[in-house]
């Protein structure tokens, strides 16, 4: 019997079992009665219970990791640069990429690591880890000394990036991730302003200690802690976690209940050659190039350009730094209500790498007039950072399984690392403060990755049409078929992914 034969007669099996516990469920509940009926009050005492722990505790660890990733960027203007030799530029791009090498090799690893151990414990371990590394930053004295502690945050934070929304997905619906995801990603905006403030405040202590050395410490010692609080009180999986109770378990386990959609915690080896012959998942990755190539020009070089709009103190320009992660906090949360709340994920992509993009062509087309420039900051700091959610939920949503979103995620984030690699090379300080290559390559793959978005979206509808006529007509006829199944939940083969019977995208 061929691989299809045998997946048509799994799906004909698993149909014909669903038609009959069905049925026996009917029975039992009663006519008129539905047991998969949630008391709204309780699904909200749920959900605030759920919010009040999880959101916080995530987005608490997105902020630490956005901190001890990005602090590089504010130290390079309190004086990191002085424990460096030879150029200075090469360097310093060397110290930034070395973050992304390992952050992209270990990336897929990571995401699986969350479904083989409890999650929380998975990103207890990777909070650890880079907590620690970016705290021994501080005692770095050499080049060779700050790329090893660079290896060691990318490595740490492999298993996190994508981990969380993967670890949401097991909690929340999928019309509720991307706005969890936005609180979660937001705090990368607070970590950004916060930054700032805090490397404006310690380029101001005089003491024996090189300023940048007590960023670092201030930064990295609380992301310790912060681990072994994700440890002991992070949630590990519904089924497990004794933060809920028995009846609280069963309500999330009816809410979830999604047509085609499987949320087994295990890892089915299926995914990973099912992922790599799907095409959208090239083509997302190729939209998350675009993303990350300005995320990384923004973490690594936004005191570095803001310097040049007018301003000759540091500090002052660590704190002009501040109003545009501010202002793409409040967009990031803005824009993925919106698309929790329609059900879509595509039009919000589009419009924000558009805007993104628009702001690289204004630092392009105004070199010598500091408030348009200033202006342009804001629209390229809110395209990165509120598109992050967007992807990253858009890509989970798509894939059908917990297993398939693992690997997904993971491919997309290790490839869009690759360009944010690129942005460690682009801004050298001899081409400022125009930086034509930087701007110019930003604003080229702002576009490529709307043009992309706005593809995937098109082609997610056309696929979702042509499912719904399927369907309808295998319905209508009372085909026993693999495709005229709604499956749900824990029902669902987790070996067929997307292309499970009833399952639908997110457009």
């Amino acid at each position: 019997m061929s691989h299809t034969d045998a997946q048509t007669a799994q799906n004909i099996a698993y149909q014909e079992k669903a038609v009959a516990t069905h049925s026996e469920r009917e029975v039992e509940a009663g006519p008129g009665l539905d047991e998969h009926v949630v008391d709204p009050r309780a699904e909200r005492r749920l959900l605030l219970k759920l919010d009040l722990l999880i959101v916080p505790l995530t987005a608490l660890l997105y902020l630490s990791a956005f901190l001890d990733r990005g602090n590089i960027g504010n130290s390079k203007l309190l004086g990191l640069l002085n424990i460096l030799h030879g150029n200075k530029d090469t360097q310093f791009s060397i110290v930034l990429t070395a973050f992304y090498i390992t952050y992209i090799v270990f990336n897929i690893p990571g995401n699986i690591l969350g479904s083989v151990i409890k999650p929380n414990h998975a990103l207890a371990l990777g909070a650890f880890t880079w907590s620690v590394a970016s705290t021994a930053m501080a005692g770095a004295n050499s080049f060779g000394g700050v790329v090893v502690c660079r290896l060691f945050i990318g490595l740490g934070e492999a298993g996190f990036g994508a981990a969380v929304p993967l670890y949401y997905g097991l909690w929340y619906r999928r019309d509720e991730v991307a706005k969890r995801i936005s609180w979660y990603i937001g705090a990368g905006s607070l970590a950004g302003a916060f930054g700032g403030l805090i490397a404006f405040g310690v380029s101001y202590i005089h003491s024996h200690i090189a300023a940048w050395r007590i960023l670092f410490l201030i930064e990295g010692l609380p992301s310790v802690l912060l681990a072994v609080i994700i440890f002991f009180f992070l949630p590990s999986t519904p089924e497990r976690s004794s933060y809920i109770t028995p009846v609280e378990r069963t309500i999330i386990h009816t809410r979830l209940r999604d047509a085609g959609v499987s949320h087994a915690h295990t890892f089915d080896r299926s995914a990973l050659a099912h992922v790599f012959k799907t095409p959208t998942t090239y083509l997302n990755c190729l939209v998350y190039l675009g993303l990350n190539l300005s995320l990384g020009s923004v973490s690594g070089f936004l005191p570095t350009i803001i310097k040049t709009f007018g301003t000759t103190s540091n500090a002052r320009a660590q704190l002009l730094t501040v109003p545009p992660y501010a202002v793409a906090f409040v967009g990031t949360l803005t824009a993925s209500y919106l698309s929790d709340r329609l059900r879509k994920r595509g039009i919000f992509v589009v419009i924000l790498m558009l805007l993104s993009a628009v702001g690289f062509a204004i630092l392009i087309g105004v070199p010598h007039h500091s408030g348009a420039r200033y202006f342009a900051t804001f629209l390229v700091v809110l395209g990165a950072f509120s598109n992050i959610p967007l992807m990253l939920s858009w890509a989970a949503n798509t894939a059908g399984s917990h297993s398939a979103a693992a690997v997904r995620l993971g491919f997309m984030n290790s490839v869009g690392q690759c360009f944010s690699i690129l942005a460690a090379f682009v801004f050298p300080s001899t081409e400022g403060p125009h930086w034509y290559k930087g701007f110019g390559l930003n604003l080229a793959f702002n576009v490529v990755a709307a043009i992309t978005a706005a593809y995937l979206s098109f082609y997610y509808a056309r696929e979702n049409a042509k499912r719904d006529v399927a369907e309808a007509a295998a319905a209508e006829g009372g085909a026993q078929d693999e495709k005229a199944a709604p499956w749900a939940g824990e029902d669902v083969p987790a070996n067929l992914h997307d292309q499970a019977p009833g399952f639908r995208y997110y457009v």
